[in-house]
């Protein structure tokens, strides 16, 4: 089933300052099941407990399945300052699954591939636009309003002038 995908053009709300952290794995070897099975289950549990905590500044995510072996999430963050309290937490989920992971990378000899990437992107430096679609992305994470409230153009949408 699904959400029900919103008429027309929409663009996320989000006017502020926005950190996008992009994190995923790679499965290497899919028999080396002790090797990346752990790590596809910390996630959730840490996704849940974000996701309940209001202030924990993640404001949403987006669960995507890529090439071949390839499970991310796309997680969309208030500031970046609250995605590095969250990954020091000493209780918080992270730290315990951290501590984990590596073990069993070391462990693993290149059974399971990982990988992050962080970008914190400026107030009015994004742009989105979602046509017939459900709440998806940053939209799905700080909601949608109708394109023509942040300009009909991608150039309207892409101001840059807080920068």
């Amino acid at each position: 089933m699904g959400a029900e995908p919103f008429a027309g053009r929409m663009t996320a709300e989000a006017d502020g300052e926005v950190t996008v952290f992009l994190i995923g794995m790679r499965i290497n070897r899919f028999r080396a099941l002790r090797s990346w099975l752990p790590v596809f289950r910390a996630m959730p549990r840490m996704l849940r407990e974000l996701s309940r905590d209001g202030e924990s500044g993640m404001l949403g995510y987006q669960l995507l399945f890529g090439p071949p072996r390839v499970v991310y999430v796309v997680q969309y963050w208030g500031s970046h300052e609250k995605l590095m309290r969250y990954a020091v937490a000493q209780d918080k989920e992270h730290r315990p699954a951290w501590t984990a992971f590596n073990r069993r990378m070391r462990e693993g000899r290149g059974k399971v591939g990982f990988w992050h990437e962080t970008y914190v992107v400026p107030a009015g430096a994004h742009e989105a636009v979602y046509i017939n679609m459900p709440a998806f992305g940053l939209g799905k994470a700080t909601g949608v309003i109708p394109v023509g409230r942040r300009g009909d153009r991608a150039a309207d949408r892409l101001s840059l002038k807080g920068a």
